[in-house]
């Protein structure tokens, strides 16, 4: 069967979504900038909103496939848990010999173990069968293996294409095991043998929260915090060539918090529509990027809007904004107003704490399906970045 997306709106099928699970209990005051996190979720509370999240897209019959269960299949294949064990004991912070003993007791692990220590991290008081210089120097709660609490936002480490996926590559050092683990699961699991894959964690930063798929044949990528932008040309050239992509759009974005990838700005709603953060609407520019004779070439830059609408041939793109005021918007924005994920066209997840976007969603005509969000936005991140769609009609 052939998965893949070219659109932000079309009938979502299938998505990927990653339960909130142990990783979570590991973040602390002391390590939770350093894991990307604004706060410490409460993690019972954070399960039973994903969990609703994923039943609101079961209710309009969307599968939902959960990263860990992809996983742990994955690891039953003996390659993929040599592979993974590897490039997880690779840390240079480990020592010869603390790495050859964490690579034998993995290989030991049964699948699920191995996903959960893959997943939640390993504490150095953890290891009791085992001393050396490097455990007995390191404090006892420290991480031999860090935990992945952003796996939770599937949205960044894999981005579904026509007929094929890219596996991306994160800037941020807390993240770089994840697309580990998801290129594991695109290259083991059964599922997805017959999908070919592009990009990859080996070359320059590509995150998926940056990649829009505003139309067939169009694609917007933004370069900032986390897309560089030698990124996105390897990205750019690897969709044109391929035949993924006729237009893909440059947008640079500020390299900030609030502000981290492309869709905390904008995010799609119908084939024509987008919710956009009102403060940076009128200053978010774009260069159209094609191919010829394998060289890419770039047009002078426009606005977003104007950039994006010539590209996917409509007379206009239109806007629906975040809040009725400039602090009502910002507040929003960084509540992850404007993340929204589209089941289909005007049919979109939204935070139900972000009143007044949603309000304005309503008056376009745009069903919103409202989540709550209070624990699962501790990491900045809403519906969109909370999933990755892996088949779309």
């Amino acid at each position: 069967m052939s998965l893949g997306a070219d659109s932000e709106v079309g009938r979502l099928r299938t998505v990927m979504l990653h339960r909130p699970g142990p990783e979570i209990a590991r973040l602390t005051p002391r390590n939770n900038d350093q894991l990307l996190f604004d706060g410490i979720p409460w993690l019972g509370r954070a399960q039973d909103e994903h969990d609703a999240f994923a039943q609101a897209l079961r209710d309009h019959d969307v599968e939902v496939l959960y990263l860990v269960d992809l996983l742990i299949e994955a690891l039953a294949d003996p390659a993929a848990r040599a592979r993974i064990i590897e490039s997880t004991t690779a840390s240079l912070r480990l020592g010869d010999g603390l790495r050859e003993h964490l690579a034998t007791v993995m290989t030991d692990l049964a699948p699920d173990e191995l996903a959960l220590t893959l997943t939640a991290g390993l504490r150095n008081d953890e290891v009791t069968s085992f001393r050396s210089i490097v455990t007995s120097l390191l404090a006892p709660e420290d991480f031999l293996i860090d935990p992945l609490p952003n796996l939770l936002f599937t949205r960044d480490s894999s981005v579904w294409l026509p007929g094929r996926v890219a596996v991306t590559s994160l800037a941020m050092p807390a993240r770089e095991r994840e697309t580990q683990l998801t290129g594991l699961i695109y290259e083991c699991h059964p599922r997805f043998a017959a999908s070919p894959r592009v990009h990859g964690p080996h070359l320059e930063h590509l995150e998926g929260g940056d990649v829009l798929l505003l139309a067939p044949g169009v694609i917007a990528v933004g370069v900032g915090e986390r897309t560089t932008p030698a990124g996105f040309e390897r990205f750019a050239h690897q969709v044109l060539s391929g035949g993924m992509a006729r237009t893909v759009l440059a947008v640079p974005i500020a390299q900030e918090r609030a502000t981290m990838h492309l869709d905390t700005i904008v995010t799609m709603v119908d084939v024509d529509t987008v919710v956009i953060y009102p403060n940076m609407a009128h200053t978010l520019r774009a260069h159209a990027v094609t191919l010829v004779d394998d060289r890419l070439v770039v047009a002078p830059e426009t606005s977003f809007f104007d950039g994006a609408a010539a590209a996917m041939g409509i007379d206009t793109l239109h806007q629906i904004d975040t809040g009725l005021d400039p602090v009502t918007a910002e507040r929003e924005q960084w509540d992850d107003g404007n993340n929204t994920l589209a089941i289909g066209p005007r049919l979109a997840v939204a935070y139900e704490r972000n009143e007044q976007t949603n309000a304005r969603l309503e008056d376009h005509g745009v069903e919103v399906v409202a989540i709550s969000g209070s624990e699962l936005g501790s990491g900045r991140g809403g519906p969109r970045c909370m999933s990755c769609p892996v088949d779309r009609d």
